[in-house]
């Protein structure tokens, strides 16, 4: 699109007013100097996981019992790659953010080779984030480090942890929702995608912020979320857009920096 744009000239003003919004100024913040810009659908519109969600497992029961289980089978994963992997998945400040998803894709998700795939990205991240919200508030479950007084692999972040419900992951729903819009956009990289954002939600427990039903309740709300958005018109404005410049830095063999072996 952008590159038809310089090719032909300027854009007629028509057409560029009904494009998707990529500059911050005009999407907006959730809060002023946050860097978190509005999501497409708004408080009001979010999949609502206080009623989608069961309780987390209650103290005591078959569930909460596994969930000790399967956070204690990642403690020996300390100082090891894939600690150090899920160290990387806690931040959620962009471009750092989605450096794995560009990888995974094989295309740089940048703001300035790619703004709508970028744009797309940022404001899906508030969405799904924010899906979890009044089932976090509600439940105030207390995350694994916290109850067993055992250190994360976030340990700058354990006092603001604490204050915040484990129950459902806001990582795991952002990133699941990630790899579900990256799925549909670039097919052909489905499975590594979706692995990517599988692995993603997984690095919560590895880092021990979150039990294991708390990652895959986000996984719901991930899913609601980005069935929400295809409601949406914006979103599926700036989808199209996005898949537009995949494909276009395909055709131009751009390929990201610092990934390792490219993905299958």
């Amino acid at each position: 699109m952008m590159a038809a744009c310089q090719a032909n000239g300027a854009a007629p003003a028509a057409e560029s007013a009904s494009l998707p919004p990529t500059a911050q100024a005009e999407i907006g913040e959730m809060r002023e100097g946050s860097g978190i810009l509005n999501g497409y659908l708004g408080a009001q519109r979010l999949p609502d996981s206080a009623a989608l969600l069961p309780p987390p497992p209650v103290e005591g029961s078959a569930a909460a019992m596994a969930d000790l289980e399967a956070y204690q089978t990642t403690r020996a994963l300390k100082d090891t790659p894939r600690w150090t992997q899920a160290q990387a998945d806690n931040e959620l400040k962009f471009p750092q953010a989605i450096h794995s998803y560009s990888c995974a894709l094989g295309v740089g998700i940048t703001e300035e080779g790619a703004p709508h795939l970028y744009t797309l990205m940022r404001r899906t991240l508030t969405d799904a984030g924010f899906s979890t919200y009044r089932a976090k508030q509600m439940y105030q479950r207390t995350r694994p480090f916290a109850l067993l007084e055992e250190e994360s692999c976030v340990p700058h972040e354990e006092e603001m942890l604490r204050g915040d419900g484990s129950y459902p992951s806001g990582h795991a729903a952002l990133g699941w929702a990630w790899g579900l819009v990256l799925a549909e956009l670039a097919p052909e990289k489905a499975d590594a995608l979706l692995q990517r954002g599988y692995e993603f939600a997984q690095s919560r427990m590895v880092c021990g912020v979150h039990w294991q039903s708390d990652v895959e309740a986000g996984r719901v709300m991930g899913a609601a979320t980005v069935a929400r958005l295809h409601s949406d018109p914006v979103f599926l404005a700036q989808a199209k857009l996005a898949q537009a410049e995949i494909e276009a830095a395909r055709t131009a063999g751009a390929v990201p920096e610092g990934c390792g072996a490219p993905e299958n």
